[in-house]
């Protein structure tokens, strides 16, 4: 599974670039905040929320520590998507959020 730090995902907000990020928190967790720009899609849901999430799109997800997301990353893979995991999750992101 291929990762990228919260750092480097922050620096290419910053340069504008479009990403596509998938936040896979509970409800309960993104209220607090979450990446701007962000897609709130729980874990749990994803499977039934497949046709929200483009193949021909790369995603970077996201949730607390890096462990759900990576199971995200994982499942999503196995269906044929293009994905990078953010290692350390929302406990690690010291940029702006949304709520």
């Amino acid at each position: 599974m291929r990762e990228i730090s919260a750092a480097e995902l922050a620096t290419k907000l910053k340069l504008g670039e479009k990403l596509n990020i998938i936040d896979v928190r509970e409800d309960e967790e993104v209220a607090q905040g979450k990446i701007p720009g962000a897609e709130h899609i729980p874990l749990g849901q994803l499977p039934d929320r497949l046709n929200e999430v483009d193949k021909n799109n790369h995603y970077y997800l996201v949730c607390r520590s890096g462990g759900r997301s990576g199971k995200a990353c994982t499942f999503l893979e196995e269906q044929g998507y293009d994905v990078i995991n953010m290692a350390g999750g929302m406990l690690d992101w010291n940029d702006e959020v949304e709520k």
